[in-house]
């Protein structure tokens, strides 16, 4: 199997459970936070949704500079609404399906970094990295988003099987 065969199926699970919990985001209280140290809600909305481009970056990029010397820094997408969230996330993860389904099994294998100010945060094998700094980023911010639902009372969708709310 290719690649991209075995990626594909965990790739379309993760991408259709993020979707519903992203479905379920409350437009009211995009700017809740759990802790003043904490991001907001929408903050963690639009990263999420936004996190799937970054399989393209790797996959067609050597390395992403989140804090280029010459340039912008990086920034999180501000969309006020769960409408345009959810609009950016499945323009993102269509974008990332076809740049997966490209992906030779040579490629993934080529170490791809992450820069700060041209100085490397992280270098693997851009399979490693679509795996590590992009999938379980992405579980890893969903959960928060699930958390802050919760404590919201919000209900939390079922996504390896039924949630408490299903």
């Amino acid at each position: 199997m290719s690649y991209a065969e075995t990626l594909l199926p965990e790739f379309d699970q993760e991408m259709a459970s993020t979707r519903k919990v992203l479905e379920r985001l409350p437009d009211d209280k995009l700017d809740w936070k759990a802790h003043p140290k904490s991001h907001t809600i929408g903050w963690n909305a639009n990263h999420v949704a936004d996190i799937p481009h970054w399989i393209v970056e790797v996959l067609t990029k050597p390395a992403l500079d989140i804090a280029p010397a010459d340039g912008p820094r990086y920034q999180t997408p501000a969309l006020t609404s769960r409408r345009e969230i959810l609009e950016n996330f499945d323009r993102n993860v269509a974008e990332a399906r076809a740049a997966i389904a490209a992906a030779k099994d040579e490629d993934v294998r080529q170490p791809w970094s992450l820069l700060s100010g041209g100085q490397p945060i992280m270098a693997m094998p851009r399979a490693a990295m679509i795996r590590g700094m992009v999938l379980n980023h992405l579980i890893h911010h969903r959960a928060h988003l699930c958390v802050y639902y919760r404590l919201n009372e919000i209900p939390v969708p079922g996504m390896y099987g039924p949630s408490g709310d299903d």
